[in-house]
């Protein structure tokens, strides 16, 4: 399993982490599950493989870092979402821009322009062309504010 296709299976996770009580932890001990993946690899073909250690470890940092700063990183996208309400961001998209910037911040391993362009070929998949330019936009302008700040 390639990086990209773990990123897209923490994004779906990330995603779900806005309609579950669950805590991200209890979201992936339930759902990362080899016995999960071959239920959704029926209708997705994202889970057809199930991810080896070094996906697993990646998919579950990202998830549960999602989970831990998700008010953080929302209060990101609202500073950086000009023109847009947040309300007003499709959720898919929000669940992206979550990801990318926790990547940002806390995967230093990970570069901001590889976890940008990651971000935007997901988003391209997933949301129509204004959606996605709003989100590399936004991804830009929040590395230039943020991440060259420290």
């Amino acid at each position: 399993m390639t990086r990209t296709v773990a990123r897209e299976i923490a994004v779906h996770f990330a995603y779900e982490l806005g309609f579950t009580q669950l805590s991200a932890v209890e979201l992936l001990e339930d759902q990362l599950t080899r016995k999960n993946f071959e239920i959704l690899a029926k209708d997705e073909e994202l889970y057809q493989e199930f991810p080896e250690e070094e996906q697993l470890a990646y998919i579950r940092r990202v998830v549960v870092g999602v989970g831990e700063h998700g008010y953080e990183l929302d209060q990101y996208i609202e500073k950086y979402a000009i023109g847009w309400r947040f309300e007003r961001i499709p959720k898919v998209a929000a669940a992206i821009m979550r990801v990318a910037m926790f990547e940002v911040l806390y995967m230093q391993e990970i570069p901001n322009g590889a976890a940008i362009n990651s971000a935007v070929e997901l988003a391209k998949k997933y949301e129509d062309e204004k959606v996605v330019a709003f989100l590399n936009g936004l991804l830009g302008a929040f590395v230039r504010g943020e991440a060259a700040n420290g």
